[in-house]
């Protein structure tokens, strides 16, 4: 059986929702359920549900084979996986946001103070520009450090811009883009060769599918939910 590590949050439905159309059915799997492992012998997998950010370490480590989690994860935590696939749903990305009338301001004399919960993302964006940076790290509510003074710049995952809006900020930067991955343990790629690369294939084939779906091209974009690596948009 593959084992599989899927993103508590906002990413759960659209990949239950990828899975059905690449065929295994897992209508035993309940987003709404207080538990965390699933076995589906039918269709020979066992679902993990864990929290965004501890995907790729269960995937890395071997304990599941197969994960699925946003780009912005595996950018901050830069995890020894292989990601074989762009799955296209959970899009949003990752920016710079400063108040209104300050976006260019420049204090490249001293230290630019950022505040995020992505501090290796930015630590190496700005080292990147020769900007001195000293990042705060905050686990929520990011858009209040440059209200209140703890920080002159913010780096957020921003889907709408509508919750920066609603507190005066506005996008400087994007630093990068970020969708759903599917990402596979490296020795799970070998030893589960056949098992893997048919998930995949089938992966793949549903995706594109969704993507040429005028109802895909239709749907609504989701909404602000979750906390720390859980898809938070903003």
């Amino acid at each position: 059986m593959l084992t599989i590590a899927l993103c508590k949050g906002k990413l759960i439905e659209p990949t239950l929702e990828l899975f059905a159309r690449a065929g295994y059915a897992v209508a035993q799997l309940a987003t709404n359920s207080r538990r965390l492992m699933f076995l589906c012998p039918e269709i020979g997998m066992t679902f993990l549900i864990v929290r965004p950010t501890d995907v790729p370490t269960y995937v890395e480590y071997g304990v599941a084979d197969v994960g699925i989690v946003g780009k912005d994860v595996l950018l901050e935590q830069d995890s020894d996986v292989y990601e074989p696939l762009d799955l296209g749903f959970g899009a949003c990305r990752i920016a710079i946001a400063a108040l209104q009338g300050q976006a260019s301001r420049d204090r490249l004399s001293s230290k630019i103070r950022v505040a995020t919960k992505y501090p290796k993302i930015t630590e190496r964006y700005f080292n990147q520009r020769g900007v001195p940076v000293e990042i705060i790290k905050l686990y929520g509510s990011i858009e209040l450090a440059p209200i209140v003074g703890l920080a002159d710049r913010i780096v957020d995952l921003v889907e709408t811009g509508n919750t920066l809006k609603a507190h005066d900020l506005v996008e400087v930067e994007c630093i990068a883009q970020s969708t759903a991955r599917l990402i596979v343990n490296r020795a799970s790629l070998k030893l589960q060769h056949k098992a893997v690369t048919e998930l995949v294939k089938k992966l793949r084939a549903a995706s594109a599918a969704s993507k040429r779906s005028p109802k895909a091209a239709a749907s609504k974009p989701s909404r602000r939910a979750g906390r720390n690596g859980a898809r938070t948009r903003r």
